[in-house]
């Protein structure tokens, strides 16, 4: 199908880009980006017209951290559910972790999950595979045939590994053959906790998670990482002290880049409020000055990328005392409208709002199989992975309007109290048209 996407503000922040503009699609692929007075190719003919008139047209939103619950919690999450929620969101590709039972530690669910996602013709679904075998932290995974499978990268999930030389000779291996490995710093004996270390966790009774814990984890990463030359990123960095050691390694020159989730970036621990089990989250919410120094790195470019942190969970698993309670929040229809509240909040213009949720998510990925080195962008010839969507709009987080299956967030409006900005209008991925707001 042809589309035209008239009328509407056309902003890419790989290039700058940012003119009213009409968006020309066929086949796939951007055939035309028309400012005003230019004129659409002789022999382009639209079958469908979308009328963008006080709308932002961007790149599709690439989400570095998403759990899509299949296969083994389909209780929780089915892929077709998460990602109707994802386009709703405006993202179109997403990376998911290798956590799901059975792990993805074998080529076979490796081509399972892509295919089963491609069928959906939602959001392109980028799998990590496991760094070790289930996650057991003893033996390597065979990262060659992974990658072949389509893997991008290989993580622990939320796994830490305990024996550093394990984690020595991994890195060892994805520097050989140019792997990236992903890994979230937490120590695993110091990071047992639910709540972050500090008066309110002790004042409630919670087991708390010291800032050691996750800087420990970043200074032996780092050192192996000057031995080994590998490249890494690192998910979720939640600390301010953890954000000067990020900016130490990058000024070092070390090959590392960094993301920050939208509950760390907005929220604090103090939003646990009396044991609200939706504020249960991983890494643990810190104190506000945590909070500032991460919306500061952001801004700063010291971390890369903003992710949603999507994690669907089910009612049994959130209506438990807090520290049972399962941990995570769903975020994928959150992901565009928090950043852009950031970006108000903190006086960061739009480009870079779209910019950590396009751009600099596609560079942390680099050039993964089978895709072109438009994602994230928007470019004649490129890919047409596009989101339009309203900027003026403001609404309230009510979560059984969500896509998802998991309903559980801490920025529902009974919770915060806070409207946030923008919604979506339509969402293309390859050129189909996958969402739209009749």
């Amino acid at each position: 199908m042809n589309i035209l996407i008239q009328n509407g503000r056309v902003i890419d922040p790989a290039s700058g880009f940012d003119h009213n503009a009409d968006v020309a699609v066929a086949d796939g692929h951007i055939v035309a980006i028309a400012k005003a007075g230019e004129k659409l190719p002789a022999n382009f003919k639209a079958d469908q017209t979308i009328d963008a008139k006080g709308c932002i047209v961007a790149p599709g939103l690439v989400d570095l951290q998403v759990r899509l619950r299949e296969p083994g919690y389909e209780h929780e999450g089915m892929l077709v559910s998460e990602l109707t929620a994802a386009v709703a969101g405006g993202v179109t590709s997403l990376v998911c972790p290798p956590d799901t039972d059975p792990v993805l530690d074998e080529p076979g669910l490796i081509e399972m999950l892509k295919f089963r996602a491609e069928k959906l013709h939602r959001a392109r679904v980028f799998p990590l595979g496991a760094l070790t075998r289930g996650l057991k932290g003893e033996v390597l995974t065979e990262m060659s045939d992974l990658t072949d499978a389509g893997c991008v990268g290989f993580s622990q999930a939320e796994v830490p590994l305990e024996n550093t030389q394990v984690l020595q000779r991994a890195l060892q291996y994805a520097a050989t053959f140019g792997y990236t490995v992903w890994l979230r710093p937490q120590d695993m004996h110091l990071g047992k906790g639910v709540a972050a270390s500090g008066p309110l966790a002790t004042r409630l009774g919670l087991g708390g998670v010291p800032v050691a814990a996750e800087t420990i984890a970043l200074h032996t990463i780092f050192a192996l990482m000057r031995s080994t030359k590998a490249r890494v990123h690192l998910c979720r960095i939640s600390s301010a002290e953890g954000v000067e050691l990020v900016r130490a390694a990058k000024k070092e020159g070390l090959a590392v880049t960094a993301d920050v989730s939208i509950n760390s970036l907005h929220l604090s621990d103090h939003d646990i409020g009396y044991f609200d089990s939706r504020a249960r989250v991983t890494p643990v919410l810190r104190q506000q000055r945590d909070r500032e120094a991460l919306r500061a790195a952001l801004a700063d470019g010291t971390l890369d990328a903003l992710v949603s942190d999507h994690t669907p969970i089910d009612n049994d698993g959130k209506a438990l005392p807090f520290a049972e309670a399962e941990s995570g929040a769903t975020g994928l229809e959150l992901l565009l409208s928090l950043s852009l509240k950031w970006a108000q909040d903190s006086k960061v213009g739009l480009l870079r709002a779209l910019d950590v949720l396009t751009a600099q998510p596609a560079k942390v990925l680099g050039k993964v199989q089978g895709q072109s080195t438009s994602l994230g962008q928007l470019h004649v010839g490129g890919v047409a992975d596009i989101v339009v969507f309203d900027p003026a709009v403001e609404w309230r987080v009510s979560p059984d309007a969500l896509h998802s299956q998991g309903k559980h967030t801490p920025f529902a409006f009974d919770m915060t109290g806070m409207s946030l900005p923008a919604r979506v209008k339509a969402t293309l991925v390859a050129g189909h048209l996958a969402y739209q707001v009749v």
